[in-house]
């Protein structure tokens, strides 16, 4: 897979991601990428420059900021390991589910904002949905390299283990109670709709609550990665 743009790369390297080839631009060395440069010869990865065409070529017209790197396939993890991970800290659970986002922006978007506000991971369906491309690795700016993120066969199925196991579900639609006046403690889960049809119906039904984000304004629906981090800023702000 190839990442892109200064932040992603050098998370990547600390995170510890294997870096199978950098490229660089040809010509005369960026001071702003220095730092990537320095990284690179740490860890003795192949760095190959090439002129501009190429690297917006590889980025297929994305923005790279002058650097790219070719990395394993994101390596996903398990709803397990998602519990084990807040077991691990010792704080309650609180974890993002995605009933079928398909923009990979949208997926970028919320993983970042899952990140910034300490959420524990994000769960997505193998099907109908964007997994971690580039694009979402771009856009998150380095946090899916400090994301757990499970991809499930059946989001309805792990709803039902995360209930097993005292989880609280949250379904996101609007019919339902304003977060501020929602009790977020506790070992948490939000499910997030599609951008285009929403929350599935039985999805819904297996939740225990509905959250609706109060809106005042003409337009009745906010941006799922908008929504996302709304409800985790009031989440965390309740845990504080």
């Amino acid at each position: 897979m190839i990442i892109y743009g200064r932040n992603p790369v050098k998370e990547a390297y600390r995170a510890g991601k294997t870096i199978e080839k950098l490229y660089l631009p040809k010509g005369a060395p960026d001071p702003v990428l220095s730092p990537i440069y320095k990284m690179a010869k740490e860890k003795r990865t192949v760095i190959s420059y090439v002129d501009k065409f190429t690297m917006d070529k590889l980025s297929e017209g994305g923005n790279h900021q002058g650097v790219l790197a070719q990395i394993t396939d994101f390596d996903y993890s398990s709803v397990e390991d998602i519990l084990a991970l807040a077991k691990e800290r010792d704080e309650d659970l609180l974890i993002v589910l995605l009933d079928g986002i398909t923009d990979p922006h949208n997926l970028g978007a919320i993983v970042r904002s899952a990140e910034c506000f300490g959420a524990h991971g994000i769960v997505i369906p193998k099907h109908r949905s964007v997994g971690v491309n580039d694009t979402v690795v771009k856009v998150a700016s380095g946090a899916t390299e400090h994301m757990l993120i499970a991809k499930v066969t059946n989001i309805n199925d792990t709803i039902r283990m995360l209930k097993e196991h005292n989880v609280w579900v949250y379904a996101t639609d609007f019919d339902g109670k304003a977060p501020k006046a929602t009790n977020l403690t506790g070992n948490v889960a939000i499910v997030i709709g599609s951008e285009g049809e929403g929350i599935h119906k039985l999805t819904k039904e297996l939740c225990d609550d509905t959250l609706t984000i109060p809106e005042y304004g003409k337009i009745n629906s906010l941006n799922a990665s908008v929504a996302t981090g709304i409800i985790l800023y009031e989440a965390v702000r309740q845990r504080r």
